[in-house]
């Protein structure tokens, strides 16, 4: 790689190019548990001009490229775990168009979700998807791996938000996947393909989104179960009862009480005999729209041991629970719990995972907290180990989540719900995908990157 620098110092000037200690170091992680692959060179170019220049080096030279966003990822897709160049986004910052007529915009991948957010308020438009990295995370590595977000139950993945994208291919050929249009039945739909990829089939640079008109307004119900297992219920019924709310998060006590302790909030007091809530979210144009929605959601979940019900109706309150909601993952992880699943199966089915995965923590001598995106059946969990803190490459907790993933399959769920495949969950995926259905995703990726420069060692089985 040291031979090779001059070509990337010519090309971006040395302000954008780095291979002194801090910035490999800096770049050598991500979220996920507490390991770190150093690069040999972090880039960061400005468009997809200077990607193209820097894709077609690398393919004839063979260096492996990880691409990086905003390094929020949980399963090791930005970890550049065979060297090679980290190539950053970061300097792909702009909002190009804010369409109000055909309701879309088209941005570069290093915008900030936050950001696109805050640029569409004054327009009275909003980005449906909503991870909770959105302060951090940007639109690029959202799409990379279909990000969903709190408002998933009712507004889709990114993946129903995505129209068109430009992509920098392995050969270094620049691309527009589809049109930029609502309906599109013209050939294979390469731009759905390219969303979930995890920079495994090219580097996305530009992207046409979705937009939508926002709610005028919007409250929220914080409701106190007395057991886990029936907060988990509730979410179907909820469901059963023609309501769709725009978000329903669950909160195991476990999840709620770190974070309250560790932002010192002491706006929620935690009743001792409550062991989950449901946060669930209504928007809408009126309060009058949205009062009978929260009368019937009550309605729904009273023959369940609940405590007193919280409403939060104004700004500062409501940003004051979604905001606990938010920090939940970032502050179990600094407790210890460094082990993070991202599972789903059918909503119905929450009640089961969380029995299970309470028990499956227990046989194995570990803590488990859980909490997540209920309404789309999509439960976060954390598991702490006296002993290990990573599950990479260790055989006794890759025995554990095998045996979890194995009963999730029985479920008629699956692995990952929007945190993707990348390094840690690859292993794993013969249990829900079939040897035909592997080999078609195999030669996918042989034939779009032959030399296997593009993120490699992730998403695709070995």
């Amino acid at each position: 790689m040291p031979d090779y620098i001059e070509f990337f110092i010519e090309l971006l000037g040395p302000e954008h190019c780095f291979n002194d200690e801090q910035s490999l170091e800096y770049y050598s992680h991500d979220h996920t548990e507490n390991l770190r692959f150093k690069p040999s060179l972090v880039v960061k170019p400005k468009n997809a001009e200077e990607i193209s220049q820097i894709v077609k080096f690398c393919n004839e030279k063979n260096i492996p490229i990880t691409t990086r966003s905003g390094g929020t990822g949980l399963m090791g897709g930005a970890l550049p775990i065979n060297g090679g160049i980290v190539l950053s986004v970061e300097r792909l910052n702009k909002i190009i168009d804010i369409d109000t007529q055909n309701f879309q915009a088209t941005v570069e991948a290093g915008v900030i979700n936050f950001q696109l957010q805050q640029a569409l308020e004054p327009y009275g438009l909003f980005y449906g998807p909503d991870p909770s990295s959105w302060g951090s995370s940007y639109i690029g590595g959202n799409i990379a791996t279909n990000a969903g977000g709190l408002r998933a139950v009712k507004y889709g993945v990114t993946a129903a938000a995505v129209l068109n994208l430009e992509v920098v291919l392995p050969n270094g050929e620049i691309i527009w996947t589809g049109a930029n249009t609502l309906k599109n039945s013209t050939g294979y739909n390469l731009t759905q393909l390219f969303v979930g990829s995890e920079g495994t089939l090219g580097i996305i640079t530009k992207a046409v989104l979705k937009i939508l008109t926002k709610p005028k307004t919007d409250i929220t119900l914080l409701i106190p179960f007395h057991h886990l297992e029936d907060s988990a219920k509730a979410v179907t019924e909820v469901f059963k009862s023609g309501l769709i709310p725009c978000s329903l998060e669950l909160m195991e006590r476990n999840a709620l009480e770190q974070t309250l302790l560790h932002l010192e909030e002491n706006s929620i007091s935690l009743q001792k005999n409550v062991q989950a809530h449901l946060l669930i979210n209504f928007d809408g144009n009126s309060h009058e729209e949205l009062l009978p929605l929260m009368e019937k959601t009550i309605d729904v979940i009273k023959h369940y041991p609940t405590e007193e019900i919280y409403f939060a109706d104004n700004e500062i309150d409501k940003n004051r629970l979604w905001e606990l909601r938010r920090k939940v993952s970032e502050i179990v992880k600094l407790n210890g719990y460094t082990i993070e699943e991202d599972t789903v199966v059918p909503r119905a089915k929450l009640p089961d995972l969380i029995k299970f995965a309470h028990q499956l923590a227990e046989k194995n001598n570990m803590k488990v907290v859980c909490y997540g995106h209920a309404g789309d059946g999509n439960l976060h969990m954390r598991f702490n180990h006296p002993e290990y803190k990573n599950s990479y490459q260790n055989p006794n907790i890759n025995a554990m989540l095998k045996e979890l993933f194995e009963y999730i399959h029985m479920l008629g769920g699956t692995i990952s719900g929007e945190h993707g495949i990348g390094l840690l969950q690859k292993p794993f995926l013969p249990i829900v995908f079939s040897k035909a259905n592997l080999l078609i995703q195999k030669n996918i990726k042989k034939a779009i990157d032959p030399k296997n420069i593009m993120n490699p060692g992730k998403l695709i089985p070995d």
